[in-house]
């Protein structure tokens, strides 16, 4: 059994063996389910599966001992308990950005969508990726060349790093959030609520009170993609200056000549005005630093499946 778990959905796959093709895959909404294992039950029987002798799931959040509370969903579990309760022989649990990570050197390049600089191959060379992306949370990680022509994840929580401001409407922006929430991170704005988030205090500032009813993320992304509300085009033109900002800043802190992955399941849906906006200016513009970032790529992935699945896969492998 593979599982991606995070803020909204929880996906779960069959497999029935190493190199065998995923299957039964399916989204259940988290909020339907009291928790992993009624959502893991109800997703077996509803594919008539046996119960799994091995499992691997990844999860949104820092995966540091038995127990495990997800960061932007209610659920927590022992993960003894949880291999107990699914009569599992092995049961590996790991943070779902160190799932994607894992599995990016299997990602067909047909998924792949580069944004700027010249045409490159991922994996051509043995350098270090990055990988963020913008979903429920912001999810943060990385591969390292390892000495056997391999590579090692990096598990981490960069999403939540203070939120950097590059010019005055990004610094009014942090004020009324940092207002409202004390420390402002980097998810505060990158992520669904993040878009949010930009979104309502941009209104607050014209309008002098943080909205009623603030708009949902959909709402705020159909208007801008359309172009029928200028405060939601801010919005999300503020969105994607910030998450070009936060992808090279994670590129000069790993040193990811070999390029940047953008996972999550806003970027794919949002390409077009990604690719139109200040994204790759502001990923270089790092002073100095602008020419060693102008070389390098950055890719949406667009995959029809959760690659997380596969690198949770990978694990069993």
């Amino acid at each position: 059994m593979l599982a991606d778990i995070g803020g909204t959905h929880a996906r779960f796959a069959w497999q029935a063996g190493a190199g065998e093709p995923v299957q039964c895959m399916q989204v259940l909404q988290c909020h339907d389910y009291a928790g992993v294992a009624e959502a893991a039950l109800h997703w077996l029987t509803d594919h008539d599966l046996p119960m799994p002798r091995q499992a691997a799931i990844a999860v949104a959040c820092a995966v540091q001992s038995d127990t495990v509370k997800l960061t932007n969903n209610p659920w927590s579990f022992s993960i003894q308990a949880l291999k107990a309760r699914l009569q599992l022989d092995q049961l590996v649990v790991i943070n779902d950005f160190t799932a994607l990570a894992l599995a990016l050197p299997r990602i067909a390049h047909e998924s792949l969508i580069q944004l700027g600089s010249a045409p490159q191959k991922p994996f051509a060379q043995r350098e270090p990726v990055a990988l963020l992306g913008a979903g429920t949370g912001l999810g943060v990680s990385g591969l390292l060349p390892d000495s056997k022509g391999g590579w090692t994840p990096i598990a981490g929580e960069g999403g939540h790093v203070s939120l950097a401001v590059h010019d005055e409407i990004q610094q009014s922006v942090w004020a009324v959030l940092h207002q409202r929430h004390g420390h402002v991170s980097a998810e505060r704005v990158l992520s669904g609520q993040g878009l949010v988030n930009i979104h309502a205090s941009l209104w607050s500032l014209v309008n002098g009170a943080w909205p009623d009813e603030p708009m949902s993320p959909a709402q705020i992304t159909d208007l801008a993609l359309a172009r029928q509300d200028p405060l939601a085009v801010q919005a999300m033109q503020l969105f994607c200056r910030w998450l070009g900002s936060a992808a090279g800043d994670l590129a000069l802190i790993l040193g990811a000549r070999g390029g940047v992955f953008i996972g999550g399941g806003i970027a794919p849906r949002l390409f077009n005005f990604l690719k139109d906006s200040d994204f790759r200016h502001c990923f270089e513009d790092k002073g100095r630093f602008a020419n060693y970032l102008a070389k390098v790529p950055v890719w949406v992935i667009n995959h029809p499946v959760s690659p997380a699945l596969e690198g949770v896969a990978s694990l069993l492998d």
